[in-house]
């Protein structure tokens, strides 16, 4: 018999996420940023041996509320799909372009990707 699979083993609590200004300019001023179509992509390495923080910004200019909401839906599912495939220690900060608010979940995952890897942030 199989055992059932945790629901908490894919969840992304508020924990795994940056908050504070200082943690947003610490990484901006110390991080690499990689950018794409869809979304621009800020790392910083602490080498701390604890699990990834990640922090999702939408501005006004991708449209009203209710769009600006599901792109940053959309952007937190993409980064819980593949956290296991995250290095420890990465605080991640995504910008979603005005281009972001048009484009799928599947549009989104491939950026993403596509950018996490030329970021070197994926443990596989």
């Amino acid at each position: 018999m199989t055992e059932p699979v945790s629901r908490n083993r894919f969840a992304f609590p508020e924990s795994r996420r940056l908050t504070r200004s200082a943690e947003f300019e610490r990484v901006k001023r110390d991080g690499k940023v990689e950018r794409g179509i869809l979304i621009l992509l800020s790392v910083l390495e602490t080498n701390e041996p604890v699990p990834f923080r990640a922090a999702f910004i939408t501005s006004r200019t991708l449209g009203s509320a209710v769009t600006r909401n599901r792109v940053r839906r959309r952007l937190r599912e993409v980064v819980r799909k593949h956290q296991h495939e995250i290095v420890n220690g990465t605080w991640i900060v995504m910008i979603a372009r005005t281009s972001a608010a048009r484009a799928s979940y599947q549009e989104l995952e491939g950026e993403w990707l596509r950018l996490a890897k030329r970021a070197s942030i994926l443990a596989a």
